[in-house]
């Protein structure tokens, strides 16, 4: 690989990241004010919205081809890997398991797994319709 392309990739993941972690963190801290601390709503929901997101974005930016580089490097593992996380998700369990709240984490994990392979099914079905459309 061209180490300028590499080096421009690595810039715009970074900056992608940025703004991944700060929606993460805002919208964290929306829902926990929200909602209380009884449950990690904040990461629940941006792991689905990001499942959906990179499965929406992962079509549309195939479809233009190997010169959407730069908006798979800001979009995909910037943005949505800023936003989604999973050590967040696997401390999450581990505070229930030592606040004496175990049973929570199967239910945790098992909405998080499920609705993010259904979410990002589904995002990935809504950018091929949206290719489909500009290409029709």
């Amino acid at each position: 690989m061209n180490p300028a392309i590499w080096w421009q990739q690595l810039l715009l993941a970074m900056a992608g990241g940025a703004l991944g972690s700060g929606l993460r963190f805002a919208i964290g801290a929306s829902l926990l004010q929200r909602f209380g601390g009884g449950f990690p709503w904040g990461t629940l929901a941006v792991n689905l919205v990001g499942s959906f997101v990179a499965g929406f974005l992962m079509i549309w930016l195939d479809a233009r081809g190997p010169s959407s580089w730069p908006w798979r490097a800001l979009l995909i593992v910037g943005v949505a890997g800023g936003l989604t996380t999973f050590s967040s998700l696997m401390i999450e369990c581990l505070v229930f398991a030592r606040t004496e709240r175990s049973a929570m984490i199967g239910l945790y994990l098992g909405i998080t797994l499920l609705a993010g392979l259904v979410l990002v099914f589904l995002g990935a079905r809504l950018g091929s319709l949206v290719v489909a459309t500009r290409a029709g």
